[in-house]
């Protein structure tokens, strides 16, 4: 294992709450809780369900199961109309807990056996199984907010159409490496 595999982590985790952020900052309030149909989540859903995912699986994370018997996962798809406050409590909540969690950890817990539902798997591939799973589910907000802004909606990334010039700045700049994950869409980087 890599040394730098927990900060590069750390760094893609906050660029998937950012994007996620970013996503809840522009939804307007009364559209937070719109499904394109009954078998859809809407926003506020998959909020729900991010957050009761990572309370339960980052609580006592090192030394109990991923699965809380507390946490009823079943009740994260009921549609509620939520608001956005009620929305971002949660939220920051939630990512308050699990970046401490990853922040706490140390290279050796890595190697660690945890569980989830019973089924031990080693911290890592814990970890990696949660950025593909919550990494998912903001994709998904991202695509409720353009189906929802339509026209309105700003890009988080290179906007449509900029591609050639975004890309003729990065190339006629000298190349360097940026450390663990940059943010191509600000240019910051991991320092």
């Amino acid at each position: 294992m890599p040394k730098d595999y927990l900060p590069g982590l750390i760094k893609l985790f906050e660029y998937c709450r950012s994007q996620g952020e970013k996503t809840l900052a522009i939804i307007p309030e009364e559209k937070i809780n719109w499904q394109y149909n009954e078998e859809s989540n809407s926003m506020s859903t998959i909020v729900k369900h991010i957050t009761g995912n990572m309370l339960s699986r980052f609580t006592d994370f090192l030394i109990t199961d991923g699965e809380k018997d507390w946490r009823d996962r079943e009740s994260e798809f009921i549609q509620e109309d939520l608001s956005k406050d009620q929305l971002m409590q949660q939220w920051q909540e939630a990512w308050n807990l699990f970046m401490k969690v990853l922040n706490d950890l140390k290279e050796e817990d890595l190697d660690k056996t945890i569980y989830i539902r019973n089924s031990g798997q080693t911290v890592t591939d814990a970890l990696d199984r949660q950025l593909a799973h919550y990494s998912s589910h903001i994709g998904q907000m991202i695509y409720l907010g353009k189906m929802i802004l339509n026209k309105d909606w700003k890009s988080l990334s290179i906007p449509r159409g900029a591609s050639v010039e975004y890309n003729a700045a990065k190339f006629s700049a000298p190349k360097k490496h940026e450390g663990h994950f940059t943010d191509e869409f600000t240019g910051k980087a991991d320092k």
